[in-house]
């Protein structure tokens, strides 16, 4: 049993008091406690007859025999250290929902079959061009194809017999570069606004279906710049 371990005002000590019976610890401090008010009724003890009190129910003959015990004064308690409160982890920020379809994307979608597929050439300006989109993202980033490997995804990824249509479209909409001779196709990296981002969401949640598998080839020297 030792006083608080909390910091204890400057001039104060930490003094341990040991007991082996708490029993006998309970009776002789209320025994003294009755004595001293059969002696001096209505009278609490003072501060320094309740410490003497205490050794003494501890088996010291006064408070200065209980101080004077080997390993009785403890060393000053180190002021603990004050909580710092947890800093929450940064709110994750919510993935921006997908644009809503515009007039324009939701005639583009029409176009297309549920497997993803053109199923025909789109009859305004503005729909075909919604369409190519659809068509640019089944193109692989970083790949170079043949024309005839370009042939063969259009062909699987329009169901209406005309593959050379999109294809010149796609290269005048900047979608797919080529070499002068047509000898080499390659995928344009571009930034698609929110409608047309829609509009390829939607054409992702129909299915990919399977493309023809065109063999990787090492870009021409070229191409580089």
């Amino acid at each position: 049993m030792t006083t608080s371990p909390t910091p204890l005002p400057r001039g104060r000590e930490r003094v341990a008091l040991h007991c082996d019976d708490a029993s006998q610890f309970a009776k002789s401090l209320r025994q003294q406690l009755a004595d001293h008010l059969a002696t001096q009724p209505a009278t609490a003890p003072s501060h320094q007859q309740l410490l003497h009190m205490l050794a003494r129910a501890a088996g010291h003959r006064n408070w200065q025999a209980l101080r004077a015990a080997p390993g009785a004064l403890l060393p000053p308690a180190t002021p603990a250290e004050p909580a710092v409160p947890a800093v929450p982890p940064p709110a994750q920020a919510e993935p921006p929902a997908e644009a809503p379809l515009g007039p324009h994307a939701r005639k583009a979608l029409t176009q297309f079959d549920t497997h993803g597929r053109l199923v025909r050439w789109p009859y305004k300006f503005s729909v075909q061009r919604l369409a190519m989109w659809g068509l640019w993202m089944r193109f692989d980033s970083g790949r170079v194809y043949t024309e005839r490997e370009v042939n063969e995804i259009l062909k699987a990824w329009t169901t209406y017999g005309d593959h050379v249509t999109p294809r010149r479209e796609l290269v005048e909409m900047g979608l797919l570069a080529r070499e002068a001779d047509c000898s080499a196709y390659w995928k344009q990296p571009q930034r698609p606004d929110a409608e047309i981002r829609a509009l390829l969401a939607a054409l992702r949640a129909r299915g990919r279906g399977d493309a023809p598998a065109a063999p990787a080839r090492t870009r021409p020297a070229t191409m580089a710049a």
